[in-house]
């Protein structure tokens, strides 16, 4: 009875459309969820994330679970993760994608999940890192451990968005720092982030974490542009 007052007074909506969602619908309605531009790289054996660090980086499995378009439903559910506080957005698409993986030969060697960092005047004025609560379910799915006290970044940017390709691999140089790296030696770690645009950003991050011995990455993300 105090869940329908609560529904009465303070409805839960559509994290996309923002439209009121049944009693059977969580996070985001059917609706949005039927049109979400899912990318089923991991069923297909799809190496399309793969491709974007050809020559840059040494990764064993890479995916993404959206596709990421301007004014499309996954844009407007990232932009209400980053910037509104819904942070129950990581745990959904954490868990979608999390459930999935599990399933996957290719995903079971997984030891750790570490997230990209955001830098801590970023994260103290936000109040939260929007790609916690999606690696956190991944871990939890995945039975693994969760570690955001091994990247971390070390200097402040400005947003990256209409940046070219140059222009964010030039400003993600030495941004980021490897700290108890005996955490993670020997493991097979999963990177992840919340969109992959360029790809600079996790190829910084895997620099750094090469400096620990003998370990074997993979990347996650919630979408790809």
């Amino acid at each position: 009875m105090l869940a329908s007052v609560l529904d009465l007074f303070f409805p839960k909506v559509c994290f996309a459309c923002q439209s009121q969602l049944t009693d059977f619908e969580n996070y985001v309605c059917t609706s949005c969820r039927h049109n979400l531009p899912v990318t089923n790289f991991h069923f297909e054996n799809d190496d399309y994330v793969l491709k974007t660090f050809y020559g840059r980086a040494k990764i064993e499995q890479a995916t993404a679970l959206l596709r990421f378009e301007k004014k499309s439903i996954t844009q407007q559910l990232i932009h209400n993760l980053k910037y509104k506080g819904y942070q129950e957005i990581g745990v959904f698409l954490g868990k979608w994608l999390g459930e999935e993986l599990k399933e996957l030969d290719a995903y079971k060697s997984i030891d750790i999940v570490i997230p990209v960092p955001l830098h801590k005047k970023k994260l103290r004025k936000r109040g939260y890192n929007q790609v916690t609560k999606f690696g956190q379910e991944i871990a939890l799915q995945l039975d693994v451990d969760y570690y955001d006290d091994v990247l971390i970044k070390i200097t402040n940017t400005a947003s990256q968005v209409n940046k070219s390709r140059f222009s964010r691999w030039i400003n993600n140089e030495e941004l980021f720092a490897i700290q108890n790296k005996e955490k993670i030696q020997g493991k097979h770690i999963l990177l992840v982030d919340d969109v992959i645009t360029t790809g600079a950003t996790m190829e910084a991050c895997i620099s750094v974490l090469n400096k620990a011995e003998n370990v074997k990455i993979s990347l996650a993300s919630m979408a790809i542009a």
